[in-house]
């Protein structure tokens, strides 16, 4: 991450399934290994790798090393942004579909 904040959009960064499944990992416990990251990935640990910076880009993962070895943590202040959103089309669309239903009743009646 920049100093000037993420570097990758949280979107994109959640895009994909991998990640997606890498984030809900790392939600469910503290702290993970990068091999603990792994096992459940028919990938190996350089593809895993790049998923885990794509997701460091975006600010939502922190790694810290510890010996020889690289440990992650899912920092989930940038997902904020996508509650948001989420918040903001669900009210949207359930406004529109009731003015719809609205419209479809009024002509029926006709």
């Amino acid at each position: 991450m920049s100093a000037n904040g993420p570097q990758r959009d949280v979107f994109e960064a959640i895009a994909d399934p991998t990640r997606r499944r890498l984030i809900q990992m790392l939600a469910a416990k503290e702290e993970i290994p990068l091999h603990e990251l792994t096992a459940p990935f028919a990938m190996g640990r350089t593809a895993v790798s790049k998923h885990l910076a794509i997701l460091k880009e975006a600010g939502l993962v922190v790694d810290r090393k510890v010996g020889r070895e690289t440990r992650f943590r899912l920092n989930a202040a940038p997902l904020r942004e996508v509650q948001d959103w989420a918040a903001y089309t669900s009210t949207f669309w359930s406004a529109n579909m009731a003015r719809l239903n609205q419209l479809l009743l009024e002509e029926e009646e006709q």
